[in-house]
């Protein structure tokens, strides 16, 4: 089992640029053109539009509405605050910036549990005290088929905590450092691996180790995964921040419509041939928010009651 059938996103309701996470986050921008308002009403359009397209192509999506204080301006991105496994483990992660740690709400946790299985909840939370943050899917890329973590080290994916929680689960860790153009560490793996079933898309480029990369490329390789290598412009457009996806009759790959257009023709033709792209029109999200598609979607690996 390498991808969800079923997700739940968060509707934001104090959507807005978050100064806490910029400091390590250089994908975010504050468009002070836009009043808050404005910010919002688009927000919630691109939210319920995203919402309906994953819809119509046979996902199951559950939505959960934010809550109005405390202000959480990046609640639509609940995949760095947990996991959910199939043996039923919940885990809840450290997160870097304080006015992200309200996110984890134990009234979506109660709502899931009516729904699912939940047999035990990890809750790592406690190492924000000692300044190691981990911040779920975010910071860790899992191949679920071959038990395999991948995790670019930044202040927001702690390597010894990352190493901790692989063995928790009983994944092997492949970690690694990963830079944009400018020479910042990536804030998080996601926006530049994506990892399918049978494809894999990562921007090696950003891999200066050379044997950092080796060992990621040869670990991929190894696992029967086609590489498609994306360059340092299009991690930019957030082209590895995709999430693959199946529904009762097909696979997809679903990603922002940002994403979707600074691929290569090529590109696109080698990864329609492991699932259909789905692009989503986030592109207020996208920019203020610093995150993209599969930002928002918290993959739900739970047994169903």
């Amino acid at each position: 089992m390498q991808s969800a059938s079923t997700v739940f996103l968060v509707r934001p309701v104090r959507f807005s640029f978050n100064a806490e996470t910029a400091a390590s986050n250089y994908f975010q921008q504050n468009l002070a053109d836009l009043t808050p308002e404005a910010v919002q009403t688009k927000a919630f359009a691109e939210f319920d539009a995203a919402v309906d397209t994953l819809r119509s192509k046979g996902v199951q999506v559950l939505v959960f509405e934010d809550t109005p204080t405390p202000a959480k301006p990046d609640a639509v991105f609940p995949n760095n605050w947990l996991t959910l496994h199939p043996d039923g483990r919940v885990l809840l992660y450290p997160m870097c910036a304080v006015n992200r740690r309200a996110e984890r709400r134990p009234d979506i946790l109660q709502e899931l549990g009516r729904q699912f299985v939940i047999t035990e909840v990890v809750d790592l939370s406690l190492h924000e005290q000692a300044g190691r943050f981990l911040e779920g899917t975010g910071s860790i890329l899992f191949d679920h088929v071959h038990r395999i973590a991948y995790a670019c080290l930044s202040p927001r994916t702690d390597a010894d905590l990352f190493a901790e929680v692989a063995a928790t689960l009983g994944y092997r860790p492949v970690a690694f450092h990963a830079n944009d153009e400018q020479g910042h560490a990536i804030y998080h793996t996601n926006v530049m691996l994506c990892i399918g079933a049978r494809v894999a898309v990562v921007c090696l480029a950003s891999i200066t180790d050379p044997q950092e990369r080796a060992a990621v490329v040869d670990s991929l390789t190894d696992t029967g995964h086609e590489i498609v290598d994306i360059t340092q412009a299009q991690v930019a457009h957030f082209a590895g921040n995709m999430l693959t996806m199946r529904t009762a009759t097909t696979e997809l790959i679903v990603l922002s419509q940002q994403a979707f257009d600074a691929l290569s023709p090529a590109q696109k033709q080698t990864l329609g041939g492991y699932g259909e792209l789905v692009p989503l029109a986030i592109p207020t999200i996208e920019t203020i928010g610093g995150g993209s598609a599969r930002c928002m979607l918290a993959e739900v690996f739970l047994p169903r009651r």
